[in-house]
């Protein structure tokens, strides 16, 4: 998959609608992917929306569960235990460093 490229994820169970994913940084070089969308069936945390995101791509796992990782809902800062429902953006960074 290319760097920027998209692609789609299912559960295997019918979805109840998409999430749109972005990745930035370090993260997209890593995972070379840009951004995705996500089918999902019901509301999920940020923590097992990235578990299921690495139960799919299981190479992805040392990336998108590093505690560093910070993460937007819909362009708000958010902790891992915010819902994330069908329609929602939702965007993973590495930590932002000033100099």
């Amino acid at each position: 998959m290319a760097v920027g490229s998209e692609t789609n994820l299912n559960n295997t169970n019918a979805a109840a609608g998409q999430v749109n994913v972005l990745f930035f940084g370090q993260l997209k070089e890593r995972l070379k992917c840009g951004k995705l969308t996500a089918n999902i069936m019901n509301t999920l945390s940020i923590t097992a929306f990235k578990k299921m995101l690495v139960e799919q791509n299981p190479h992805w796992q040392a990336w998108l569960e590093e505690r560093d990782v910070l993460c937007a809902l819909n362009q708000t800062m958010s902790s891992s235990d915010e819902l994330v429902k069908a329609g929602d953006e939702l965007a993973f960074f590495p930590p932002v460093t000033g100099g």
